[in-house]
């Protein structure tokens, strides 16, 4: 199995920047991407940013220049650096991981999600 545990979420003030983290666990052969996501209430989820194994990112137009993803590939986290808040911003993060499981040899490979954290600027 594998687990994604989320970190960083809050509260801040529009202008201001939070640091997301996000940990994979468990049994991982190799992790192909991962990804933040975020909901707002009574939208669909949306992709936020997203980086793959060798280290290509691409981003939602809206965040360009203002959020940036990056990844530690040793602590299998990926962190996602938000400045210059906006309310609209306000929503639940999601991390997302494509990962083949495995020890040895690669077994299955699937998608995975966090349990997700609140992120809340105020204007």
């Amino acid at each position: 199995q594998v687990q994604l545990v989320e970190s960083g979420g809050g509260l801040v003030q529009a202008g201001g920047s939070l640091r997301l983290s996000c940990a994979a666990s468990g049994s991982i052969f190799s992790i192909n991407a991962m990804g933040w996501y975020r909901q707002a209430p009574g939208k669909q989820r949306e992709l936020v940013a997203r980086i793959i194994s060798r280290g290509s990112t691409n981003y939602a137009d809206s965040v360009k220049g203002r959020f940036t993803i990056s990844r530690d590939n040793a602590k299998n986290t990926v962190l996602l650096q938000m400045n210059s808040l906006k309310p609209e911003d306000t929503a639940v993060y999601y991390c997302n991981g494509d990962i083949t499981q495995g020890t040895t040899w690669p077994t299955v490979r699937g998608d995975y999600w966090g349990q997700g954290t609140q992120v809340t600027v105020s204007s």
